[in-house]
This record gives structure tokens, C-alpha cells and sequence, in this order.
């Protein structure tokens, strides 16, 4: 007996909310890739390693926002929590994986194409697990050649986002990459949702565990409170607030001991202006008594 699917329970709700999910975590990974790659005193490792928990995190909240809505009308519907766990770990580390191969080894076509594959078979599998954590009483059927495009996509979606959080900078660039990345993985979990049946084993064993509501709610808890605290961590950065360009980056690489300034006028903050960088020329002061009126050429007349 083929039960009757409804993957949208609360309407679009659930679609909505899962699809903001995956633009914050995708915007937050961006920002973080970006911030590692265009400052070289930077904590790289800390930073990339933010942005792909980030990402991961977003996709996987994504997934489980819409699976809130997700019901066989004829069977209720649990999750085992290992696997759900187990699933979370999975698509941080590949994303990980990626964004690492990218942050190190730079945006070659070779590098984006390994690290693309690698990430976009993570989100995938992220996906597959999650559903494999579901508990029903029937079994859950795939259409093959729907779950090959599900998998397409997901490694399109993933090779687009880490080509974009090394290619572009700018805060609305990277604003619009990441609702591009939100429609991606999106249109990945509905895709490879539109492969599933369910095949019920009968009416009379039916599961009578906790509703899926009432195990994913407090599951998501976490992982939504780390990317709001993400989102305070890029928020606060000077960095990635004000952009690049408001940052004297060659005085940002090489600070100033304010104790040993005096010894390198070449390296003066900006703060230090000097008739020269005002384009006049130098007016050396001298003792009137002794070498007449101050020079208007910046040299001393000879004694």
C-alpha cells in the first residue's frame, strides 16, 4: 500500500523559513571565506573553519525546517537522533573539506571542480542520511534517476558557492550569492523529496513515538542559536562591516609601535599628514637672527 505524501504541511511556512535558513548560513560562510582570503594577518584556519560550520550548519537546518513539514497521512512520523546528529557532522566536515582545498589551495579550475564534488556530495549525503533517520511504519522508495539529479544539483550548487566566496567581496555581491545559494539548496532538498515513496507496511503496526515536531524543534535549537551568534561575530568585525577599502590595508599589515613611530616617517598612520602628502611644498623653519627668513624651497641656505 503507497502512502499519501504531503510535503507541505504548514503551507509555505516551512519553505520560507527553511529557505532563510540557508541564505543566512550561506551569506555568514561567504563573509567568513572572504574575511580569511582578504587579510593576510587573518586567523585563516579559525575563519574558515567558522564559515564552513556556517554553511554546513544552514544546510542542514534548512533540511530539517522542511522536513518539519514532510507527513505520511497515513503514519506518523519520528527520527532516530543518532542519525539526524550524524548527519550534521557529515555535511559540516565535507563543506570543511571544501572550503579548506579552496581557502589554501586557491580558485584553479582543477581546485573548485574536486572541492565542488566533494561539498555538493556532503550536502547530498547530509540529505540521505536525514532521511534514512526517518522512522514510519513502511519504507521509504527512491526514483533513481530523480535522486542522480538531486545529486547534480547539490555539486552545481556547491561548486557556484565556494567559486563565489572566492570571487567576490563586496557586501551586496556577496548578499546576492548567498539568496542564489538559498534557491541551490532549496531546489536540491525539494528535488530530491519529489524521488521519495513511501510503501506502508499495513495500518496496524503503526509507530507511536514522539511526533516529528516534538524531537526536531528542540534539535534545531542549537544550530540556530550558533549561526545567530555567527551572525554577531561577522556583524562586529571591522573588516566586513565597513569593507576593505575603509581600512588602510598596508598600515592594517604592518601596525605601528606607537613607541618607535618617530624612527619610521615612512610607515606614519594616515593620521600623521605632512605637507607632502598634501602636494605643497615643505617650509623649514629657521632662526631669523642667524640665516635670515624661513626658505620656501625646503632647504637650509649654506652658513
Amino acid at each position: 500500500m503507497q502512502g499519501t505524501i504531503d510535503g507541505f504541511r504548514y503551507g509555505a511556512v516551512t519553505p520560507v523559513a527553511a529557505y532563510l535558513m540557508a541564505c543566512l548560513g550561506g551569506a555568514l560562510g561567504l563573509r567568513c571565506v572572504v574575511r580569511s582570503l582578504h587579510n593576510e594577518h587573518s586567523w585563516k584556519a579559525g575563519w574558515l573553519a567558522l564559515g564552513a560550520t556556517s554553511i554546513g550548519t544552514g544546510i542542514w537546518t534548512m533540511h530539517f525546517i522542511a522536513m518539519i513539514g514532510f507527513q505520511v497521512e497515513e503514519t506518523r512520523i519520528g527520527y532516530d537522533v543518532g542519525l539526524t546528529v550524524l548527519s550534521l557532522a557529515v555535511a559540516i566536515v565535507m563543506v570543511a573539506l571544501g572550503v579548506f582545498a579552496v581557502g589554501y589551495r586557491g580558485a584553479t579550475t582543477g581546485t573548485l571542480s574536486a572541492a565542488g564534488v566533494i561539498t555538493g556530495l556532503g550536502v547530498a549525503a547530509m540529505h540521505y542520511l536525514g532521511m534514512a533517520a526517518l522512522q514510519l511504519n513502511g519504507s521509504i522508495e527512491y526514483r533513481t534517476s530523480t535522486v542522480v539529479l538531486s545529486i547534480v544539483i547539490a555539486i552545481v550548487a556547491a561548486t557556484a558557492a565556494l567559486w563565489a566566496a572566492v570571487s567576490i567581496r563586496g557586501f551586496l555581491a556577496s548578499l546576492g550569492a548567498s539568496l542564489v545559494m538559498g534557491v541551490a539548496v532549496s531546489g536540491m532538498h525539494y528535488t530530491a523529496m519529489a524521488a521519495v515513496s513511501v510503501h506502508l507496511h499495513g495500518t496496524g503496526g503503526a509507530w507511536t513515538g514522539d511526533s516529528a515536531t516534538s524531537l526536531l524543534l528542540p534539535m534545531l535549537l542549537g544550530p540556530i542559536i550558533f549561526l545567530l551568534l555567527a551572525g554577531v561575530v561577522v556583524m562586529f568585525d571591522p573588516l566586513l562591516v565597513m569593507g576593505e577599502g575603509t581600512w588602510d590595508r598596508s598600515f592594517a599589515r604592518h601596525p605601528i609601535d606607537p613607541r618607535t613611530a618617530d624612527k619610521h616617517p615612512a610607515r606614519q598612520p594616515d593620521s600623521a599628514f605632512t605637507a607632502r602628502d598634501a602636494g605643497t611644498p615643505e617650509r623649514v623653519s629657521t632662526n631669523s637672527g642667524r640665516h635670515g627668513p624661513s626658505s620656501t624651497t625646503g632647504r637650509r641656505r649654506p652658513r
